[in-house]
């Protein structure tokens, strides 16, 4: 999905939907952390899938709005622009070597 120009109403229900069963364990697991007993351990492993859901669901919400495309798009461009300076110096070094 993230390499399509744009996504289909069929395909951004399905985000939504997904958006919310997440949204509904990490509910859970919110209020599992707030009111439950929990080891130290247990806690932190909750903690710890709480906020991979979060980061899920942030993730999912930007594919949705295009966004996650946007910032792919801006990193490949950066990561190309610094391969070539790279290059550029690269060279740089081998001529200042040979002279």
């Amino acid at each position: 999905m993230i390499q399509k120009e744009s996504l289909t109403g069929e395909e951004k229900s399905r985000i939504d939907k997904c958006i919310d069963i997440i949204s509904e364990k990490e509910e859970k697991d919110e209020k599992k952390l707030e009111e439950k007993p929990l080891t130290r351990e247990e806690a932190k492993n909750l903690y710890h899938e709480t906020a991979g859901l979060l980061r899920a669901i942030m993730d999912l919400k930007e594919i949705e709005s295009g966004a996650l495309k946007e910032s792919s798009k801006r990193f490949q461009e950066q990561f190309v622009n610094q391969r070539i300076k790279d290059a550029n110096l690269c060279l740089e070094f081998i001529k200042n070597v040979f002279k």
